[in-house]
């Protein structure tokens, strides 16, 4: 059997095409040809200042190794994260002499979790390395989590030699055929002088427009031949042309319905976040008075601590925040994309509501939820015009008064406070430690979460006042993302404290990348609430499935296999133990003290706590409830 050729292979658009119509910008000009492209966005707040690219000669003979690592110098790139082998093996030989520092993790998903949370701390593009076949495949979760979470990443693999693909040669997978659907572009280099273009292509379709993972797969034969690098390249996109400034006209008839509405609401996805426009975002929400919540992915893009914050919405958001969305008579969405965790059962969601919804992708716009003011544009020139159009509509008309609808707001805030109960039996409560580690750590932390229960209480217990503080697995909702993601963190702002929050079972996935930390001297921190159980999954066999406990305990209560505080030592590290309440501050600072090596805490805490409030899949918003059995009172003739 053979395979298409590159050119016969349908490429994935949906990331990359144009706005057009009235949304969009239709004056916008692609990015020039012949200029060294942006090897990143905005850097976000607290991160720290890229590096810059390396001067290199404008013609040299290499090979196509050397013309790859040659690239990356040139690009800018101070860190990969990789395991070689024998397709790729070629790469690392000038890799060994090169201003780029390879980290080498003990799993490929570990690189590629890593990348990502190298580029969702610092805003750059973050860049993994595996060789073919299996090397190749272990990336596939990962490239999936950048893709769902609009992370820009690239990953470049080797491949078989050109004469065998499509043979089923030794170590041979279709990488290029398999990530199609998860990635924002995808290249099979051809001739080794291509490959400066290519990275250079790869590297701007990674970190504008909306964000994404992109994936450059190199032949060997490719890499071991001569090649020409010649730099700055002429890039080659002619139909990529992301539209960044919004059309005039939605963005006055957005600032119409913004200054009449009398319960409006904005409602902030993590796009606010990758543009870098939450100064702007506190601007916007202070001139106009609207409340605000924020997705699971832009935590941190709105203080915590502000007036006008109403938490986080969906299926475990504050009541204040779901009801807040579900009776509005106005949604302005910036950067986010209406997913069901968010809205519920999506016929129910916000049934009085006009939507305003701002999205760098135009494929976003619509897809769940119509638009009755579509705005195509980058966030940050979003905000920016929203907030001199709003001014002008000030200065013309008075706006609406929301006092009413504030009252309504703060009475379900203080009625329906975020909480929790200790446990009846005496043991430690996970949310209990989680505040506290919060409390301690501060809000300059950089905090990482793997997938489930203790995902969604870090969410909610620590309070997320600076934008890029809060790192997770938002769409895929990927297990064993926080240990190797914190790892990436630490790489990207190696001065900013990093904190993981995993659980028992996450952690199990991922944390023979401990072991790179201890080699690497990358000194996070891992606070394991370690329940003896797939916590999330065991919540919802407790509520749906009649406590019907099917293979979710793991035994590291019952049996303490694994052993985490000797674990941790195995894999070089401080291993730390906190059963009782009493203990848990100490515990975190002794955590706080040690700087030189990594720090496993092994949280033993009770098997029975629940995520609270909770929004049953499937359900509609109205349906929320506080705790067990607790539904909010809530006067819909007062709306």
């Amino acid at each position: 059997m053979t395979r298409p050729t590159p050119e016969t292979l349908a490429h994935s658009a949906r990331r990359a095409r144009p706005g057009a119509g009235a949304a969009g910008d239709p004056d916008h000009a692609p990015a020039p040809r012949g200029a060294a492209p942006a090897g990143s966005r905005a850097v976000p707040a607290g991160a720290d200042t890229p590096a810059a690219p390396v001067r290199q000669p404008a013609t040299a003979q290499v090979s196509g190794a050397g013309s790859l690592v040659r690239s990356l110098e040139a690009l800018g790139v101070d860190v990969v994260f990789g395991i070689p082998g024998g397709a790729i093996l070629p790469a690392y030989d000038p890799l060994y002499d090169s201003t780029v520092r390879h980290i080498l993790v003990r799993h490929e998903q570990g690189a590629g979790h890593a990348a990502t949370g190298y580029a969702q701390a610092t805003g750059r593009v973050g860049v993994c390395i595996a060789t073919s076949g299996p090397g190749a495949t272990n990336l596939v979760t990962p490239i999936a989590d950048a893709y769902m979470d609009s992370v820009p990443m690239v990953a470049i693999t080797g491949q078989v030699a050109r004469p065998s693909i499509g043979t089923d040669a030794f170590q041979e997978a279709d990488i290029q055929g398999i990530t199609l659907p998860i990635t924002k572009h995808n290249f099979l280099v051809q001739t080794p002088d291509e490959i400066p273009r290519v990275l250079a292509e790869a590297f701007h379709l990674a970190s504008t427009g909306r964000p994404g993972p992109v994936l450059v797969d190199i032949p060997k034969d490719v890499l071991q031949a001569p090649a020409t690098f010649a730099w700055p390249p002429t890039l080659d996109l002619p139909g990529y042309r992301p539209t960044l400034h919004p059309h005039g006209k939605q963005i006055r008839e957005a600032a119409r319905l913004m200054t009449s509405a009398r319960r409006p609401v904005l409602y902030v996805g993590g796009g606010v976040l990758k543009a870098g426009a939450t100064e702007g975002l506190r601007r916007l929400a202070e001139l106009t008075g609207i409340p605000v919540v924020t997705t699971l992915m832009a935590l941190g893009a709105f203080p915590d601590s502000h007036r006008q914050h109403l938490g986080m919405p969906g299926m475990h958001g504050t009541v204040a925040a779901v009801y807040g969305l579900q009776k509005a008579d106005l949604i302005v969405a910036l950067g986010a994309r209406f997913d069901d965790r968010v809205t519920g059962k999506l016929d129910s969601f916000a049934p009085d509501a006009a939507v305003v919804h701002a999205d760098i992708d135009p494929a976003e716009i619509g897809k769940n939820r119509h638009a009755d003011v579509p705005i195509v544009g980058d966030a940050r020139h979003v905000i920016d015009e929203l907030i001199a159009a709003v001014t002008a509509e000030h200065a013309a008309h008075p706006a609406a008064d929301l006092a009413d609808w504030w009252t309504q707001l703060d009475d379900l805030r203080e009625r329906y406070p975020l909480g929790f109960e200790e446990p009846a039996d005496g043991t430690l409560s996970p949310q209990y430690v989680i505040k506290r580690l919060g409390e301690i750590v501060g809000p300059d932390a950089v905090y990482v979460a793997g997938v489930g229960q203790h995902q969604m209480w870090a969410s909610q217990f620590i309070s997320y006042e600076k934008p890029n503080t809060w790192l997770n697995s938002g769409g895929l909702g990927t297990m064993g993302y926080a240990v190797p993601a914190a790892m990436g963190a630490k790489v990207g702002r190696p001065d900013t404290t990093v904190w993981a929050v995993d659980g028992d079972g996450c952690f199990q996935m991922t944390n023979q990348e401990l072991a790179t930390c201890a080699l690497e001297g990358i000194p996070i921190k891992i606070a394991v609430i370690n329940n003896g159980n797939l916590g999330m999954v065991r919540q919802w066999q407790t509520l749906f499935y009649g406590e019907r406990y099917s293979n979710t305990e793991l035994g590291t209560h019952k049996h303490r296999i694994p052993d985490f505080v000797k674990l941790a030592e195995a894999l070089g590290c401080v291993g730390l133990r906190c059963e009782n309440a009493a203990d848990v501050d100490k515990t975190i600072e002794a955590a706080m003290a040690i700087t030189d090596a990594p720090v496993v805490i092994d949280f033993v805490v009770g098997k029975d706590a629940m995520v609270w409030p909770m929004v049953a899949a499937g359900t509609s918003n109205d349906e929320i409830m506080f705790a067990r059995g607790v539904r909010p009172a809530f006067d819909e003739d007062e709306l």
